[in-house]
């Protein structure tokens, strides 16, 4: 399907620098560990074995071990523990970066002329993919249609996925080949967006995707590996030395077996498969062990039980104030929700529920809730986004410790459409990340990468904050529910590594656990919002090997 360049194999390749041999220390450094009760804790040296596991953390006085191998002067640099992204889409990553990405355009016009460049540049392609558009921020007030992408390009399929993943749009060539007309009906969970005499006109949402889907050519083992290879190298480049990827199809998690055997899986992925039978077929019986060195291991499912704000999809248990006719898409009824987590609790799977909507968000609370007493023990369930939450029932995230696994970046860009979508009177519970750990929630960071960029830096602005890239708003967007320093730095590291049932392995920088670490160019502890978003990566570790030098 995709004519993808081998180059992005060799490009990764480049930045991979020898593996540790032996015992080695790093000193000299401004480092912050994570202790026990989860406070941040200086540092100033590190020790580590040739397994890659941290033997010793030194404070300054501490007397330094003379029976190392390799010593190594830090420049007094900073030294963080290896961020941890909670929640990407690791193969989109990839693929998002080497097809189209209109998640740079702020008008119609600049995406169709975007588009026709792109057709142009690539005429051996028989499709053309991509992914990013939002008509919210061209200020279109509608969505995009066939007729428009037939302007540009009518000659073979286009088949473009909005920037949340939950719609894609599609010209009429690629409608032809789907065999849409008037007579295609919305299937459940799915919505096909129509002109007022009924005619499709090329936006398709949630289920109403798989129509196209089914027609588009899947993509090559190769086309996988580069997809791979580029993830691996946008995730280092920005500091992340392990994520949780949240949705991991048969296909998904064989591209990481290729990397691991081959010695090429850099980053730690904690997955979450896309169906029960994906999660059975990998795992079997249950999560899988942990492979390569703690490098992959296949935590549990994702469930997908409502779409997005933007497309309308997010369920609410009030209409849309901008478009009173639609509360929105439940994907799952009640039923088939519990049915589903109990499946996955059977045999000890976790399950990270995506819900953005407030009744999507209240229906996974109250199963919760229901299943808790069946099925005891540490379940870690996860709650994806948890956007819109009714005040009233915040405190449900902490009577079973539940996790909201959510996105920093998500505020400043959907703020003011959530306005638009919710009113004024109906935004106490949005995006309400103290009030999620006040009431005694976990709270695990992520991007939702290739939704939002895989930026941790401007994820941690952006917690501590409520402000955007430019400092707006001023004060920030309701800044009761901002979280401190310390409280963003563990959500996107230790935190997110409880939430994958990491813990003990990787995340906090104290002995026993991998040596990931990064060292950066300042301090996130006393560097302001806007410089925190400007931090430079130096050097990236990931279990004592350095994994890219800038």
């Amino acid at each position: 399907m995709l004519r993808i360049f081998s180059g992005a194999l060799a490009a990764f390749a480049a930045i991979v620098a020898s593996p540790a041999t032996a015992d080695t220390l790093v000193d000299n450094v401004d480092g912050l560990t994570i202790g026990e009760n989860g406070q941040l804790q200086r540092f100033t040296g590190l020790v580590f074995d040739d397994d890659g596991r941290i033997t010793q953390v030194l404070e300054r006085g501490d007397e330094r071990p003379t029976d190392i191998d390799f010593a190594l002067d830090g420049d007094g640099k900073v030294m963080l523990p290896g961020m941890i992204d909670a929640h990407v889409h690791v193969m989109q990553i990839g693929f998002g970066a080497l097809t189209l990405d209109l998640s740079d355009t702020t008008s119609l016009e600049g995406a169709l002329g975007k588009i026709r460049q792109f057709a142009e540049d690539n005429p051996g392609r028989p499709w053309i993919l991509g992914r990013g558009w939002n008509q919210e921020k061209w200020g279109l007030g509608r969505f995009p249609t066939a007729a428009e992408l037939d302007s540009v390009v009518s000659d073979r399929p286009v088949w473009l996925s909005r920037v949340d993943g939950h719609a894609g749009w599609a010209n009429s060539a690629a409608m032809r080949l789907a065999k849409i007309d008037n007579e295609t009906p919305d299937p459940d969970g799915g919505r096909v967006i129509r002109s007022p005499d009924g005619e499709a006109t090329g936006v398709f949402i949630d289920a109403a995707e798989s129509y196209i889907n089914a027609v588009v050519p899947a993509p090559r083992p190769k086309d996988r590996d580069a997809a791979l290879a580029m993830a691996q190298r946008i995730l280092l480049e920005n500091g992340i030395t392990a994520v949780a990827d949240m949705g991991t199809s048969i296909e998904d998690w064989q591209t990481f077996r290729r990397a691991g055997d081959l010695g090429q899986l850099k980053i730690r992925i904690m997955s979450y498969a896309t169906s029960p039978e994906a999660m059975e077929l990998i795992g079997g019986p249950g999560p899988t062990p942990w492979l390569y060195d703690d490098k992959l291991r296949l935590n549990g499912i994702k469930l997908y039980l409502d779409g997005a704000l933007g497309s309308r999809g997010a369920t609410l248990k009030e209409p849309y104030n901008d478009e009173p006719t639609t509360r929105g898409l439940p994907l799952l009824r009640p039923a088939q929700l519990r049915n589903l987590m109990s499946r996955a609790a059977l045999e000890s799977f976790q399950t990270a529920i995506h819900a953005i909507g407030d009744a999507a968000n209240s229906d996974v609370l109250l199963a919760i809730e229901e299943l808790s007493d069946t099925y005891t023990g540490d379940r870690r369930w996860r709650i994806e986004h948890a956007q819109i939450v009714d005040p009233v029932e915040l405190a449900a995230f902490g009577r079973h410790g539940v996790i909201a696994s959510m996105q920093p970046l998500h505020q400043t860009s959907d703020r003011t459409m959530a306005e638009a979508r919710l009113g004024p009177d109906r935004l106490d519970g949005a995006y309400a990340w103290r009030s999620v750990l006040n009431a005694g929630g976990t709270l695990a960071f992520g991007s939702d990468a290739p939704v939002e960029p895989a930026d941790v830096f401007a994820g941690i602005a952006a917690a501590i904050s409520r402000t955007d890239e430019n400092g707006e708003p001023f004060g920030g967007w309701r800044a009761q529910e901002t979280v401190n320093r310390e409280q963003a730095i563990r959500a996107f590291t230790a935190d997110a590594a409880f939430a994958g049932f990491a813990d003990g392995r990787f995340g906090r920088l104290v002995p026993g656990e991998r040596a990931d670490f990064l060292l950066v160019d300042r301090d996130p502890l006393l560097a302001s919002p806007s410089d925190i978003r400007e931090t430079r990566i130096h050097e990236v570790w990931i279990g004592g090997e350095r994994v890219l030098a800038n």
